[in-house]
């Protein structure tokens, strides 16, 4: 019986050991096929990698250069660094200069009125594209605003001091121009009006003064209108996911087919993956402006507002007083062709929420002359649609407008007119005829007076009032300062 036991211990102990050498060889066969695999591909990289450097240079330069890289080649040497040195006045600071921030700027501003001003001399870095062989550089207001020096450099290196033909506030544009004895390379522009929604689009500009910088992205919407935190507005612009940072304004954004399609603008501080740019085509539309008059011309519509109470409202058959009332439409001009009657309330702007009178000419005034404006209004409750073009200022018309809106008529001051109203002061205009139980009789001026200012607009001559006179126009009234002997009165019209 104990040998049988023993027999049987015998002939487990056997079977395992053979299932142990069993999986033991097993193993060393998996071991072999892995070994070989791994060689093989070794042998397949080394061969793939021998295939590569079979391609020649100008063929693997071919492969790398994208659309985006051709774009950039296309449009870089246009693209300049500008530098700017601005001078700015500030009080000492009566406790040192390390105890400075916003707040107390203002405080010692107020209180601190008699300290003597500190002069510094601060620089700015922003970016332009040239247009024009000829050496016109495009770019944004706020890049060269206040400056009293602007230094460009050229891709290649070449500098020289610019100077400004042309700037406009409102639409942050400015024309420079340098003389370098020789033609620069211009960007080729494209059209703003055909971009797709989703297309690639290339910043190119010099961000903290880093030169040449590129960043890509998608136009992510057009026609977008914006506040800065300064209270401007802007309307019209290209929004993209591109980044815009400080020193990329007035840059370009350029499109795949290396076209400038935008006027890259960091104008807004808190925006973080958002950038904005203005269109080219408006831009190139305000550029001709900017060149012939130094400025963007103002458009005009022919409408003049007045603010609708909440009882003009009710009355009107409207729920709240948003909107703007129309008060008058001048004959023979934009508002007129486009069918507004008084009465009318504008409430949209191409889309654009009109709340007030001043929100109406805020939104009027961001127009190019040409520009076209859906607009949408209340006419006896019922509301309506219609599109107006913005014309030009017709300065042939402000002493007609000027006679029959203000009641008086007026002219420069020569020395006959110095003579015969016994005037010291030799700018201004001076009012030679007052209407009977028109406006200007009615608040009691009388010829002899001289007007100082229209609106916020200083007057100096004919061509001053002419202007003032239109932009007023819209408005149901305006202030004037006048001037009779040595006193200004503030009157109302």
């Amino acid at each position: 019986m104990r040998s049988s036991k023993v027999s049987k211990t015998r002939n487990i102990l056997f079977f395992v050991s053979l299932l142990i050498l069993s999986f033991a060889m097993g193993m060393a066969a998996c071991s072999r096929i892995k070994g070989g695999s791994r060689a093989a591909e070794r042998l397949s990289l080394s061969t793939a990698f021998a295939g590569a450097s079979d391609i020649s240079p100008e063929a693997a330069l071919a492969l790398r250069r994208t659309p985006v890289v051709a774009a950039i080649e296309r449009v870089g040497p246009a693209v300049v660094n500008i530098s700017t040195e601005k001078i700015v006045e500030r009080r000492a600071n009566p406790f040192g200069g390390s105890f400075r921030d916003e707040f107390f700027n203002d405080f010692f501003d107020r209180f601190f009125d008699g300290m003597p001003t500190q002069r510094y001399q601060t620089q700015t870095l922003g970016s332009g594209v040239v247009i024009d062989p000829k050496g016109y550089i495009l770019t944004n207001d706020h890049v060269v605003m206040r400056a009293s020096r602007i230094q460009i450099t050229m891709p290649d290196g070449s500098e020289a001091e610019a100077k400004i033909i042309g700037a406009d506030p409102k639409f942050d544009l400015a024309i420079l121009k340098v003389d370098l004895k020789k033609d620069l390379p211009a960007a080729r522009t494209g059209d703003s009006d055909a971009l797709m929604i989703g297309e690639t689009v290339i910043a190119i500009g010099n961000p903290y003064g880093l030169n040449q910088t590129v960043t890509t992205g998608v136009v992510s919407a057009v026609g977008r209108s914006m506040k800065t935190d300064e209270g401007r507005v802007f309307n019209d612009f290209i929004q993209t996911d591109a980044s815009i940072n400080p020193g990329n304004s007035g840059g370009p954004l350029v499109n795949l087919a290396g076209e400038v399609i935008g006027i890259n603008t960091a104008i807004y501080a808190n925006a973080e993956g958002i950038g904005f740019a203005i269109p080219i085509n408006r831009a190139m539309r305000a550029v001709a402006d900017l060149i012939r008059f130094g400025r963007i011309e103002k458009t005009w519509t022919g409408l003049r507002m007045q603010e609708l109470s909440a009882q003009l409202a009710r009355r009107m058959g409207m729920d709240s007083p948003a909107g703007a009332l129309v008060a008058d439409v001048i004959p023979d001009s934009p508002a007129s062709r486009a069918g507004f009657k008084s009465g009318d309330i504008v409430t949209k702007i191409d889309n654009r929420k009109v709340d007030s009178m001043s929100n109406f000419v805020e939104i009027i005034g961001s127009y190019l002359v040409g520009d076209s404006a859906t607009i949408e209004y209340v006419r006896d409750g019922s509301r309506k649609k219609t599109d107006m073009k913005m014309a030009g200022m017709p300065l042939d018309r402000a002493d007609s407008l000027s006679r029959e809106l203000l009641g008086m008529s007026l002219d420069d001051i020569d020395q006959a007119a110095r003579l015969k109203y016994r005037l010291g002061r030799a700018s201004g205009v001076v009012v030679t005829r007052v209407d009977p139980k028109g406006p200007a009789d009615r608040i009691g001026i009388e010829p002899g007076d001289i007007i100082r200012q229209v609106g916020n607009r200083s007057i100096e001559n004919m061509d001053d009032f002419r202007e003032a006179t239109l932009i007023a126009s819209v408005l149901e009234s305006v202030f004037i300062i006048v001037q009779r002997g040595n006193y200004l009165y503030h009157v109302r019209l």
